[in-house]
This record gives structure tokens, sequence and C-alpha cells, in this order.
């Protein structure tokens, strides 16, 4: 039986208009395909789907390039001097925006002042206390940060010193240490200098008589801690 003619207008069903586009691509490209073959023709086709998709067939003979320089020789048709002074018309104005930039680096380090106009001056003053204005506030905020961290530095420093008194100060009740002002003794044997010797108190551990330690070695039954006066 033979297929009834459509009706050509615009599928508005979404799924459909995909599925439909898909299915006489492919048949395009195959029919493209065949020409190329039979004809020996070069063919080119470029495709943009609803969806932004590209797709393009191009016969496996020539590459794009040389299809489009074919195509201006046999027209008469420059296609890339458009395109070429559109880049040019880019390149210009990105000349300039350097240009100026560069013209105001060298007015913020008082060069090229010479033709500024009174106007100009007063935008240029005021962008530059603006401008102090940011790094001062940046300055201010790297200073601040370190200013903190030293801050937690010394608060840890100090918490560590309120530690090791308090255990001193807990060694100090302890009856198995005493604090000795004599450390002419403990100089000989562990050879504290003499301003230390002086300038120094002795904590010393005395071990018990039921010690299980030998309390006839020598050197051994004593530990000192050395403390500043």
């Amino acid at each position: 039986m033979a297929r009834g003619k459509i009706q050509i207008k615009k599928i508005e069903n979404s799924t459909n208009r995909q599925v439909t586009y898909s299915k006489r691509r492919n048949g395009l490209f195959k029919k493209a395909n065949e020409l190329t073959v039979l004809c020996d023709a070069k063919v080119s086709i470029i495709m943009v789907s609803c969806t932004e998709k590209l797709h393009e067939y191009i016969s496996p003979s020539v590459t794009t390039k040389q299809f489009f320089d074919q195509y201006q020789k046999v027209s008469g048709i420059d296609l890339w001097s458009s395109h070429y002074e559109r880049m040019q018309e880019e390149l210009r104005q990105l000349k300039e925006v350097n240009n100026n930039l560069r013209r105001q680096i060298r007015q913020r380090l008082g060069d090229c002042l010479e033709n500024a106009g009174f106007e100009e001056l007063l935008d240029l003053e005021r962008e530059s206390q603006e401008a102090v204005c940011i790094v001062r506030e940046r300055k201010l905020k790297v200073i601040g940060n370190k200013l903190e961290t030293c801050k937690k530095k010394v608060r840890s420093a100090q918490d560590v010193y309120k530690k090791l008194m308090h255990e001193f100060d807990i060694r100090g009740e302890d009856p198995q240490y005493g604090m000795t002002e004599d450390a002419g003794e403990y100089e000989a044997l562990y050879g504290y200098p003499p301003h230390m010797a002086v300038a120094s108190r002795i904590l010393t551990l005395r071990l018990q008589p039921d010690h299980p330690n030998d309390l006839h070695a020598a050197a051994s039954d004593l530990t000192t801690y050395s403390l500043l006066g």
C-alpha cells in the first residue's frame, strides 16, 4: 500500500519532531553519500537542529576548507572578507582598550598629565583616593588577622604556664618532694654554674625508707628539677 501524503507543517509535539528530524537527516546523508559515489560529486550538508545541535556531511574526497574555497572560486563570492573585517574591527577595539589602560597606568605614576583636562584630573584624584582606601582596608585586615593569631599564641602559652605552675604546686605539697636552698652539692654533682647555684632552687625527690630501689645507689636516689628563683 502506498503511504498517504502528510501535510508539510511544523510538528508541534517535540518528541515526534526530534524523531522525524533524526530519520530524515539520516536519509538525507545517505542520499548525499550515494550521490558522491555514483556521480563523483562533492557534496556538503550542514544542518542545525532546533536544539542547537550541529550535524554535517561532506564528501570523503574533499575537506571543508577545500570545498568552500572551490565554492568561492566558482561563485565569485569572498566568504572570508566579512569575517576578516570583523576580526580586524575586534583587534582595533582591543588595541584601543589596551592603550587606554596603559595611559591610565602612566597617569597614576605621574606621567602623561600634560594634556589632561581639569575634570580628568579630578577623576584621577578621586580614583587614587579610592585605591588608597582599598589598599589601607586590606592592609588593616591582614594586620588584624596577624594580631589575632599572636593573641591566640599568647593565650596558649599562658595556659601552658598555668598548667606547669599547677603541677609544681601539687609536687610542692607532696611529702615526697621538697625545696632546698643549699645547691652546693648539686652544683658539684650536676655541674650547675655558680650563678645558677645561687639564683636557683633545687626541687628534690626524697625516696621513702620503704622504697623498693637500692637506697645506697649513688646519683640515683634523687631526682632534681631546676626552678628559676
